[in-house]
């Protein structure tokens, strides 16, 4: 199932936050979103679930408009995760990954009990949510995502509060989820893990998408000195690069 966005324009307080941008996001693959802050990634991703309606343009999911689709029908295809999303329900940590099923009617074991497994949390399986630090609340979030089993991740910096080894192991689950035909799109501000690990990389930068392709390309040290203004240079070999800036 496709997702695609067409002449995607969101206005907010009067200013466009993304302007005319087009793209089709592929499934199996992962897709990182970067840019400068205030680029308005976050703005494009939750257009991309529909939560956001847009002023021009349109959101395709397969072939129809998702302003089209009734909420519910959304939710079993993507499976969204928020930039600083919050736990208000003093449950266990099970049971608020299982509401990852809510859309499905069901409270199918299988799947939940595979996000706790992914996320490493079946220490914390019956602990209280609202209790848990940050890295932990994060990879809650996210296994009530991955228990959906949607068509389409998509996650507004969901390495930000994780350690360096649950960042990694969250990586190589979303690669796992691509290759079973996921699509998988994530905002990242680090640049080496869009070089890495992404199969695409869309570039963002005042509302606009500057570029989008193969990380080698869409990362090359002219568009980030284009849109971070900052002089860098790739060192390392493919998979493992690392990024030294040169100075403004």
């Amino acid at each position: 199932m496709k997702l695609a966005c067409e002449t995607l324009t969101i206005a907010r307080g009067g200013n466009l936050v993304v302007n005319r941008v087009t793209s089709r996001f592929e499934a199996g693959h992962i897709t990182a979103i970067v840019g400068p802050n205030g680029a308005g990634k976050s703005s494009l991703v939750q257009a991309l679930t529909g939560l956001i309606e847009p002023a021009h343009g349109k959101v395709l999911l397969g072939d129809q408009d998702i302003a089209s689709i009734l909420p519910a029908t959304r939710a079993k295809h993507i499976g969204y995760l928020p930039q600083n999303a919050e736990i208000v329900w003093d449950v266990s940590v099970r049971n608020l990954i299982a509401l990852g099923r809510h859309p499905h009617g069901d409270a199918a074991a299988q799947p939940v009990e595979e996000a706790i497994k992914v996320m490493q949390l079946e220490k914390l399986r019956d602990a209280p949510a609202t209790r848990l630090s940050g890295g932990e609340r994060a990879r809650v979030l996210l296994a009530r995502v991955l228990a959906g089993t949607p068509d389409w991740i998509l996650a507004d910096e969901p390495l930000a509060a994780l350690d360096l080894a649950h960042q990694l192991a969250l990586i190589e689950h979303l690669k796992t989820c691509a290759k079973a035909g996921a699509g998988v799109i994530i905002v990242l501000h680090d640049l080496a893990l869009a070089m890495n690990h992404a199969d695409r990389v869309v570039v963002m930068n005042k509302g606009r998408m500057i570029t989008r392709g193969a990380p080698r390309n869409a990362l090359a040290s002219e568009v980030i000195e284009q849109a971070w203004g900052v002089k860098t240079r790739w060192i390392g070999v493919p998979g493992q690069r690392a990024l030294a800036t040169l100075g403004m």
